[in-house]
């Protein structure tokens, strides 16, 4: 940021206020109702009450302590059918830009944790609901039920909640402020880094600079390969694989492909390069808790299969080896209900029973009532690297729920379409143990926003991130992040826990 820049932050920061907090409530937006206008004072953050039947988040650590800010709350209703929830927190000590942030799974709640960390950062930001409100008790993703019968409340949670939102949040920004953020960053992973790729292909002029994470950005044909790979032991009991023996295969698989990167440390670095036969594992005799047996090990070669139809066309690409610990939700005998919930909208029927899952029949019509909707695959971003725009992708190489192979085929398709020199405004950066979004037994603690603001700001592409591995507040390990396709390659000497003994590169 220039001085010039810092003095107009520190003018506009006057301007927030209680009193010109209040005053928003005179503003007047299309299809835009202020539920809730109100100044928030510096203070221990509070999260919002837990609806019934949720889990209360860990509150074992102390609460952040936000800065002062006037917190917004309003409706958009932009058809007759649509109700989009959201907030937007507007600080005090203004660093002059806005930062919004994503959902997960089919969204229903205001991603408070994300706007936390933004406003902690002087950001103004915003979060959505997508058009509806999850309540009571939940599997993993949401239910889907809400879009059934109401295409209008699908196409909200698809893209015109972000999009809404992000038009709405601006204007009140400027109203504030008197002044429009000089900049607007998406920051979202998963359902987030979808929303953030069809903002790019369809609003290329609402940010400025996109990150964008394990994206679910091919909705239905995820979708489809989590029915056809985890159904079959819905049906067959034989195939549950019990969470002992998913561990046997991932240390099993560790033990044969962790030093073919050069490093034995317990990360595959490049997993597709593990060519480990699962059917070693089987049992020779009866079945133990040393061995697999023979329709476990189907079931295990399903998940890392990808899927195809009867004519061989692929659908959706398959788990990575060293995945395996975070299988259990597939393998215990009922499917990820937020695949179901793709077909219970597809099929208008609540009660839609997965155990008739059929890929050819079922795909044709889940493309076709909600992939037309949620994919965000078109590979043109033309529009968007022409104003300007920088998009980091990123995805951890042991994410259990999204396979990370689909990041690099969206990845290479951009490429394909646009050209294979674009290392000016999109980069991918793969991450070695990291699960899904973050955790996991990898360098997962990044600082993503830093890198894309110096990017975007500073023109300083991120040439490698530094990641760290933190466990009970210690410093464990240290690795650099590299854009794809090169990898962290060892020089040979220093410690393998230290990102200065490793450089990029793209290896034979």
């Amino acid at each position: 940021m220039t001085i010039v820049e810092s003095v107009v932050v520190a003018m506009l920061g006057l301007l927030a206020e209680p009193g010109r907090c209040e005053s928003l409530t005179a503003l007047t937006l299309p299809n835009t109702t202020m539920t809730s206008v109100r100044w928030v004072a510096e203070g221990p953050y509070t999260p919002p009450p837990v609806p019934v039947g949720r889990a209360a988040p860990d509150q074992t650590a102390a609460p952040p302590i936000l800065p002062a800010h006037c917190r917004v709350t309003a409706v958009m209703k932009p058809s007759s059918d649509s109700h989009i929830g959201m907030e937007l927190w507007l600080p005090q000590d203004w660093n002059g830009k806005f930062q919004m942030v994503g959902n997960g799974g089919w969204a229903g709640i205001i991603s408070y944790p994300a706007m936390v960390r933004a406003l902690l950062e002087g950001y103004a930001t915003a979060s959505t609901d997508a058009g509806h409100r999850q309540e009571g008790p939940s599997a993993l993703g949401g239910s889907a039920t809400f879009a059934i019968g109401h295409r209008e409340k699908l196409i909200d949670l698809a893209y015109r909640s972000v999009h809404e939102t992000a038009v709405q949040a601006k204007a009140i920004i400027a109203s504030y402020y008197r002044s429009a953020a000089r900049l607007s960053y998406w920051n979202g992973c998963s359902t987030g880094g979808r929303q953030g790729l069809i903002l790019a292909q369809k609003y290329p002029d609402d940010f400025d600079a996109i990150l964008a994470g394990a994206p679910a950005n091919s909705w239905s044909e995820m979708h489809a390969w989590d029915l056809a790979s985890s159904v079959p032991p819905t049906i067959d009991p034989a195939q549950r694989v019990p969470a002992t023996k998913l561990a046997l295969v991932r240390d099993t698989v560790l033990e044969a492909c962790d030093a073919k990167d050069g490093v034995k440390d317990g990360l595959l670095n490049e997993p597709r390069a593990c060519t480990f036969d699962i059917a070693t594992l089987q049992c020779s005799g009866g079945d133990s808790e040393s061995c697999l047996t023979a329709p476990q090990v189907m079931a295990i070669r399903r998940l890392r299969a990808p899927a195809r139809t009867a004519s061989g066309q692929l659908v959706f690409v398959g788990l990575n080896p060293g995945t395996e610990t975070g299988w259990a939700l597939r393998l215990n005998g009922q499917p990820l209900s937020v695949a179901v919930g793709s077909f219970q909208v597809a099929h208008d029927d609540a009660n839609w029973d997965p155990r008739t899952f059929d890929l050819d029949r079922d795909l044709k019509i889940v493309n076709e009532k909600v992939g037309s909707l949620l994919n965000a695959t078109n590979p043109d971003l033309s529009r968007f690297k022409a104003r300007g725009g920088k998009l980091l992708l990123f995805h951890g190489w042991s994410d259990p729920l999204i396979p990370a192979g689909n990041t690099i085929n969206y990845y290479d398709s951009v490429l394909a379409k646009m050209g294979q020199d674009q290392a000016d405004w999109l980069r991918l950066f793969m991450v070695p143990g990291m699960g899904h979004c973050q955790g996991g037994e990898g360098p997962s603690q990044v600082n993503w926003m830093a890198a894309l603001e110096r990017w975007r700001e500073s023109g300083r592409a991120p040439d490698r991130i530094d990641a760290a591995r933190v466990a009970a507040n210690r410093l464990e390990m240290t690795r650099p992040l590299c854009p794809y396709p090169q990898v962290a390659d060892y020089i040979g000497v220093g410690s393998t826990n230290d990102a200065g003994s490793f450089v990029c590169k793209v290896k034979d």
